[in-house]
C-alpha cells in the first residue's frame, strides 16, 4: 500500500513557527488580554515619545532623502536602542516609508506585533534561531516587492553591539543598503534583559543619528564578508558615540 504524503505544514500561519520547545501557548485568554494591554500599551509608548526633547538629528538629510526615493533599504540599530529608534521608524512610515519588521513568533512577541502592526507595518514572524531560513526568504520578498527591513543586528539573544554576520549576507543577496542608526537619551530606565534595553524617561533630552547607506555588493566573495560586517559594526558604534556626545554623556550608566 502507498503511503500517502504528509500535509506540508503552513507557514504562513503564525502558529507553526513558535517554538515546540515553550511552554507557554496562546490560549483564549491570553489573547483576549493583548487585546486589551496593545492600545494602552500604545498609548504609554506614544505619549512617552511626544515628551521626549529632540535635541538633534544627525544625518536627517539621510532619512529625508529614504523617504522620498522610497528605495527599499535595511535600517540597522543596536537591539538595546530598540524603543527610540523603532519610535523613529513610525515617523517615517507615517510620512509614506514601507516597512516590513520581523518580530518573535512566540507569544512574547505578539504585542510587540500588535502595535507595529498598528503603525503601518508589515510583520514577518520568526527568529534566526527557530526559523532562520523562513525569515531569510521572508525578508528577501519583501525586499523584492520594495519595502524596507528593520533589523536589530544584535538580536535576538547577543552578545550586545556584535554586528552578525547573517545581516551582511542578506545585505549581499538583496543588494539592499544597509542604513546604520543609532540614538542616544540624557536619562534612562534600562531593563533586565541579556541587552539592557533603554527606554528614555519622561521628557528626556535625545539625539538621533542616522549614517550614509552603505552596500554590500552581490558579488563580494563569501570569504570577505567579515570586512563588510565589521565596517557596520563600527559605523553603529560610531554614531552610538556621536549621539552621546552631542548630550555630554560619559560612561555606560545612561543613554
Amino acid at each position: 500500500m502507498t503511503k500517502k504524503p504528509e500535509p506540508k505544514t503552513d507557514f504562513s500561519n503564525v502558529e507553526a513557527r513558535r517554538s515546540a520547545a515553550s511552554a507557554r501557548k496562546m490560549s483564549a485568554g491570553r489573547r483576549f488580554l493583548y487585546r486589551l494591554l496593545t492600545p494602552l500599551l500604545r498609548g504609554l509608548l506614544a505619549l512617552l515619545w511626544h515628551s521626549y526633547r529632540v535635541e538633534k538629528i544627525i544625518g536627517a538629510d539621510v532619512s529625508e532623502r529614504l523617504i522620498a526615493d522610497k528605495t527599499a533599504c535595511i535600517p540597522c540599530y543596536w537591539h538595546q536602542q530598540h524603543q527610540l529608534c523603532a519610535n523613529v521608524i513610525r515617523q517615517w512610515i507615517n510620512k509614506g516609508f514601507e516597512v516590513s519588521i520581523l518580530i518573535s513568533a512566540s507569544v512574547d512577541g505578539e504585542i510587540p506585533a500588535r502595535i507595529a502592526g498598528a503603525w503601518g507595518a508589515d510583520i514577518i514572524r520568526g527568529s534566526a534561531n527557530q526559523t532562520g531560513a523562513l525569515v531569510m526568504r521572508d525578508m528577501h520578498a519583501a525586499l523584492k516587492r520594495g519595502r524596507s527591513i528593520i533589523m536589530t543586528p544584535d538580536g535576538p539573544n547577543g552578545p550586545p553591539f556584535e554586528f552578525k554576520a547573517g545581516n551582511i549576507l542578506m545585505a549581499r543577496i538583496s543588494e539592499a543598503p544597509l542604513v546604520p542608526m543609532a540614538c542616544a537619551a540624557d536619562r534612562t530606565w534600562h531593563l533586565t534583559g541579556w541587552d539592557k534595553m533603554m527606554i528614555p524617561k519622561p521628557f528626556a533630552r535625545v539625539v538621533i543619528a542616522i549614517g550614509e547607506p552603505y552596500v554590500v555588493p552581490g558579488d563580494t566573495p563569501l570569504g570577505e564578508l567579515e570586512v563588510h560586517r565589521v565596517k557596520m559594526q563600527d559605523a553603529l558604534l560610531s554614531l552610538m558615540d556621536e549621539s552621546r556626545k552631542v548630550l555630554d554623556l560619559r560612561g555606560n550608566a545612561d543613554g
